[in-house]
């Protein structure tokens, strides 16, 4: 009569045992699945992300590539046109003894290097690799470079300091490389602000994105309770 108790016990444990484990063997699937799930769409978001700030720091002129072409080849042609007087371009960059007697005005000398660094190579450099940042940079220096131009072109006819008037006027290198600065400075901004406003949609995408993942993860993470 003593083993019959004994024999219900452990029939008792027995399913109780199984219940529990089976009970703990399907949480872990569960919680091994949202993990999984969670690591997979945790990557997706970061190829998402690295392909968005790649497509974002890029630039599509367009059109407007040609007409910055354009405007870059008058500006290395302004450079071999006589800046003032007998002084060219290359002169007033290198500070020659032609540029000397001319008694080119410091800013006719930042003109010309603002002309060729951003003008020429920054305008070339954000058409080859259309970097928004770098077409960024070219904006700012044509822009700066307009300023020093028409400041130059001022110089060239009015008397300095004593009284002492420019031996000559303004040049056609100057005139030229003026106008494509200016052309060049409304090209870019066009380009920058449309880049700009891409960005400002691509922000408010980001946080729709962010939004719907945050949404996501909070219904795996229901799923198991449900269960």
């Amino acid at each position: 009569m003593s083993d019959e108790p004994r024999e219900d016990n452990t029939d008792d444990r027995l399913p109780t045992a199984q219940r529990a484990s089976g009970g703990s063997t399907g949480d872990s699937t569960a919680d091994g699945g949202t993990g999984s799930d969670d690591a997979e769409f945790a990557q997706y978001a970061d190829d998402l992300r690295k392909a968005e700030r790649k497509v974002a720091g890029e630039i599509d002129p367009g059109a407007r590539a040609v007409v910055v072409a354009v405007a870059v080849l008058v500006a290395m042609g302004s450079l071999l046109l006589p800046h003032t007087g007998s002084a060219n371009g290359f002169d007033v960059l290198t500070s020659s003894a032609a540029a000397a007697t001319e008694r080119v005005a410091v800013v006719s000398k930042v003109f010309v290097w603002f002309l060729v660094v951003f003008g020429i190579f920054g305008s070339m450099l954000a058409l080859v690799t259309r970097r928004w940042v770098i077409a960024w940079i070219a904006l700012c220096g044509c822009a700066i470079g307009c300023v020093a131009g028409m400041l130059a072109w001022w110089s060239r006819n009015t008397p300095g300091v004593g009284g002492v008037a420019p031996p000559s006027g303004v040049g056609a290198g100057l005139v030229l490389g003026w106008l494509a600065l200016l052309v060049l400075t409304f090209h870019w901004s066009r380009v920058v602000w449309a880049r700009s406003t891409y960005h400002l949609a691509l922000e408010e995408e980001r946080r729709r994105e962010a939004v719907a993942r945050e949404e996501a993860a909070r219904k795996l993470q229901q799923r198991p309770r449900e269960r």
